[in-house]
């Protein structure tokens, strides 16, 4: 499973892994993957700043790369303080009514914090300059293109730049603004999805950019018979992520046992794509507390940034509680495969030995 991205990043497999989980990224890098350390997490640039030093020393010199939250136009945003004034009190009541009617508890006194402001533009800019001090070989943006000059600071550091598209003419509009690699992120993706599936959006977007622009296949990837049928489309690598939800390393960062409970029993039509989590399109673990936004009494999800710090702190609260009837969790499709928790190491091996076997059942097949 060898193709040009491989040479260019200096990887074993072509096999991308976003998590926000800097303990999955580094196992998936000395795994032979490029582990992906989604930042949108990060409100204090001190914080990334140490969990990508601590990439850089646990990483065994291998490559790695970050993902951050950045549209390519610059919106008008104020303080936090500012933001959260801008939050109609009614979406505030429906969010602690929701809350008190399905059981969640308030934090303990001191704990949670007002919002993840990784969906900042000004705070993503922050995640880029915290980054480009350290070693990623590798920008993706969940968003798009980034700005060309955000685009221009990493090509000068020799970092590549990668975006999310869910249709051709996003692509096209990414490689113009000088994106060098496609991520063809497919409905069935957990987070932000287009409407086109994996199966028509990759070609789609393979015949668009053309031989000299790398694809990577997303969405509803995870087993090694999907990353041979992303290649057999055209692509030149596999972007994942649901499936690392369900590792070992990532429950060091969300180890509630509502979590793994909630997605080991999840079935691939659990899921839901609504505008509840961050205000765009996102695909979710379908629980109660989708169920609830879902409802005729509910009010309409509100744009980006401002959904996210609505919710933020009810996010904190659901995962604290643990109940695996009300998770809020962005999941693909993918989710019912994910039947138990492995290591990393593990999900790697079994993602290539079945790679093989789905090869050479095709050339048996010749």
């Amino acid at each position: 499973m060898r193709t040009e991205l491989c040479e260019v990043f200096g990887i074993e497999y072509p096999i991308f892994a976003f998590t926000p989980s800097e303990h999955v990224a580094a196992a998936v890098s000395r795994a032979g993957g490029l582990g992906v350390l989604g930042c949108v997490r990060f409100n204090d640039a001190d914080e990334l700043d140490a969990t990508l030093a601590w990439l850089d020393e646990n990483t065994d010199g291998r490559p790695y790369g970050v993902d951050v939250v950045m549209p390519m136009k610059i919106p008008t945003e104020g303080s936090a303080v500012d933001l959260n004034a801008m939050i109609p009190p009614e979406h505030l009541s429906f969010v602690e009514r929701t809350l008190q009617r399905l059981g969640i508890p308030p934090l303990p006194e001191g704990e949670g914090r007002d919002g993840v402001l990784g969906w900042l533009h000004s705070v993503a800019r922050s995640h880029v300059d915290v980054a480009l001090a350290h070693r990623p070989v590798l920008i993706a943006n969940a968003l798009g293109s980034p700005p060309v000059d955000v685009i221009e600071k990493a090509h000068a550091r020799g970092v590549k730049v990668a975006a999310l598209a869910g249709a051709a003419k996003h692509a096209l509009s990414h490689v113009r603004n000088g994106v060098d690699i496609i991520v063809a992120q497919g409905y069935e993706a957990g987070g932000h999805t287009g409407e086109v599936a994996s199966m028509v959006l990759t070609p789609d977007i393979v015949d668009a950019v053309g031989p000299d622009v790398p694809v990577l296949g997303a969405g509803g990837i995870g087993s090694g018979r999907q990353i041979a049928a992303s290649l057999a489309l055209g692509s030149q690598g596999v972007w994942t992520g649901s499936i690392w939800l369900g590792t070992q390393e990532y429950q060091r960062l969300n180890s509630h046992a509502g979590w793994v409970e909630a997605f080991t029993r999840a079935t691939s039509s659990d899921t839901v794509r609504a505008r509840i989590y961050t205000g765009k399109p996102a695909r979710l673990l379908k629980s109660k507390w989708t169920e609830a936004w879902a409802a005729p009494d509910a009010p309409e999800p509100l744009p980006m940034p401002l959904q996210n710090l609505l919710v933020a702190d009810a996010h904190n609260r659901i995962n604290a509680a643990g109940d695996p009837d009300v998770v809020s969790m962005p999941v693909g499709q993918i989710v019912g495969r994910m039947n138990e928790v492995r290591p990393v190491a593990d999900v790697m091996a079994t993602l290539l030995s079945e790679y093989d076997e789905a090869v050479k059942r095709l050339e048996s097949l010749r």
